[in-house]
């Protein structure tokens, strides 16, 4: 019930503050902002603390391997936005989610390769997806846009989290990185601005990612060799160090 609760405080004003940010410099930077692991590297603290060390190394394969299911989410989604309403994009994208990960779950996971597999997978995904220039321009929000975002972050947040319970250690690794930022981000993008927002909103997801990525390769090495603290300080210093130097490919 803690790490529901967690996430339930968390997410929401994760979304809220990606939002922001993307009504100030651009749904690229929006994006980029959203795949930090802001929700899955505290979790994965916690996962380090309560249930050991292995047991978060083993945790940070799963959720790494779930980096090519957002993968296939975005391109899926970014395919469809030019000729599709939104709740098509998103429900084909979230179909095609499920499928890569039962594919997956079939197969027994490690680090190294699952890490150097996401990075060839997200780079493949942003050649295919165009780096659509859209013209931005604020616009006047509804004072319900923001409120309805967060909202819509904790009912997202509930139906994964009991949805996960019994699918096992590695199901349900798998299953932690469901995009629903990436859902939530391009949706609204994709209603209020059309589909090269929703599809800017994406790539910035895609580029961000390579910096979670790493985050969870670090702990997945490490973990279980230094210190708990150590450990996720390193991680976080290399995580931003990358994602500070993607940040000139989405702005």
């Amino acid at each position: 019930m803690f790490l529901v609760a967690f996430k339930l405080i968390l997410a929401p004003l994760l979304i809220a503050g990606a939002t922001l940010v993307g009504r100030r410099w651009g749904h690229g930077v929006s994006g980029w902002v959203a795949a930090l692991p802001l929700t899955s590297g505290p979790v994965s603290i916690i996962f380090a603390l309560q249930y050991g060390t292995a047991f978060a190394a083993q945790a940070a394969v799963g959720t790494l391997a779930g980096l090519a299911s957002v993968s296939a989410f975005c391109l899926v989604y970014c395919i469809l936005a030019r000729r599709a309403h939104w709740a098509i994009c998103v429900t084909f994208a979230v179909i095609f989610f499920c499928i890569v990960t039962a594919i997956l779950n079939s197969f027994s996971l490690t680090l190294i390769p699952t890490y150097l597999g996401v990075l060839a997978v997200l780079s493949l995904t942003l050649r295919l997806i165009p780096n659509q220039k859209t013209k931005f321009e604020p616009v006047a929000h509804s004072k319900w846009d923001l409120p309805g975002r967060m909202l819509t972050a904790v009912v997202f947040i509930l139906v994964i989290t009991f949805a996960a319970q019994g699918l096992g250690p590695q199901l349900s690794g798998l299953i932690t990185p469901f995009p629903i930022f990436a859902a939530i981000l391009a949706v609204f993008a994709h209603a209020q601005r059309g589909s090269g927002a929703a599809i800017q909103s994406l790539r910035g997801i895609l580029t961000g990612l390579y910096a979670f990525a790493t985050f969870f390769l670090v702990v997945g090495a490490l973990v279980t060799v230094l210190s708990i603290p150590a450990t996720y300080i390193l991680a976080v210093l290399v995580a931003l160090a990358l994602n500070l130097f993607t940040l000139r490919f989405v702005r």
